[in-house]
């Protein structure tokens, strides 16, 4: 199983690469980009004891930083970034703390209204898992958002997003155990993360 996990994985990160290129070069002939900051509060699945036992991990604060060229009057492509970090106490009552970056490449219609732009955004990346206890791991992820964009001044947009991940992970990968003690367990083979963001998007 971890064979074909580790094959699945190495194809898509090869097809990612890919497109990552793709990308850049569209970034590099765009006439226009954008540069977008916004803060939210994430959400995101639990964790689970050696027994089986629910491990709650806390919604935190996340900063995501975008990076978008105009591909149509009603489209874009984008690069986004997203950074949270989660905390959890084991069942010893330790507390640890996981780091998940998330990065994506999207695209992003557009359906405007008479004040204001509504976005649909869907996207495939990678989420980079760092346990303070443990080790790390990168994943394959997906991305899918419902937003609104309302410009209040030439080439500044307030955007509020609401955003979902679904990265794909080994649930016998043991990034929370050192030796043979583990903190926690990944309780299935999806790690999921939902926010609501808010923030301000430059046009150059």
């Amino acid at each position: 199983m971890n064979v074909q996990f580790r094959l699945r994985t190495t194809v898509f990160f090869c097809t990612l690469s890919l497109s990552a290129l793709l990308s850049l070069s569209h970034v590099t002939l765009a006439s226009e980009f954008e540069i977008s900051a916004m803060l939210g509060q994430m959400h995101s699945s639990d964790l689970i004891t050696d027994n089986g036992t629910a491990i709650k991990v806390d919604s935190a604060r996340n900063i995501a930083i975008g990076i978008a060229w105009q591909e149509s009057n009603n489209g874009q492509g984008q690069i986004l970034l997203n950074r949270v970090s989660h905390d959890f106490t084991s069942e010893n009552n330790t507390h640890n703390v996981i780091d998940i970056t998330y990065a994506h490449f999207n695209g992003v219609a557009m359906f405007r209204q008479q004040y204001y732009v509504t976005t649909i955004s869907l996207g495939v990346g990678g989420a980079y898992l760092d346990a303070d206890y443990g080790s790390d791991k990168l994943y394959p992820s997906a991305t899918a958002a419902i937003g609104t964009r309302y410009e209040f001044y030439k080439n500044m947009t307030i955007v509020t997003e609401l955003r979902g991940y679904a990265t794909l992970i080994n649930k016998d990968d043991a990034i929370f155990c050192q030796q043979a003690l583990c903190r926690a367990n990944f309780d299935n083979s999806l790690w999921t993360d939902s926010t609501i963001s808010v923030g301000i998007a430059i046009k150059y």
